[in-house]
């Protein structure tokens, strides 16, 4: 079973809603070295970044329609994106962009299901 693993949250300005959010709930925010991107962090997490706690996922967020979609948006990881994008489009989904690495972590795409939601995948380097 291929698992949620991250969120996205788009922003007009990601400064102020870093503040917002970090004030708001007591996320942590860091701006993702190289890009206009911002780590959310929500639950503890060990030294690579992966949360502790079972079922607790950590996020992210660009400016939206540039480093993040136009909505809030969830992350499925998968073990090969390319091979979900067969099963997505067979199914009825069309794919949204290119498959884009991320540092040397893995790669990150999208994908629009059957009721026209943008969804997040993501393939590990290590996979």
């Amino acid at each position: 079973m291929d698992s949620v693993v991250h969120f996205e949250i788009p922003a007009k300005d990601p400064k102020r809603a870093s503040e917002f959010y970090s004030k708001a709930f007591g996320w942590s925010v860091n701006k993702f070295e190289g890009a206009e991107y911002w780590m959310l962090g929500t639950t503890a997490s060990d030294k690579n970044g992966m949360p502790s706690k079972p079922g607790a996922i950590n996020g992210g967020m660009g400016k939206k329609g540039e480093m993040a979609p136009e909505g809030v948006t969830v992350t499925i990881s998968v073990p090969d994106i390319d091979a979900a994008w067969k099963s997505i489009t067979k199914l009825g989904g069309k794919v949204v962009g290119k498959k884009n690495p991320v540092a040397d972590m893995g790669w990150a795409a999208y994908f629009q299901d059957t009721e026209g939601n943008i969804i997040g995948l993501w393939q590990s380097k290590g996979m």
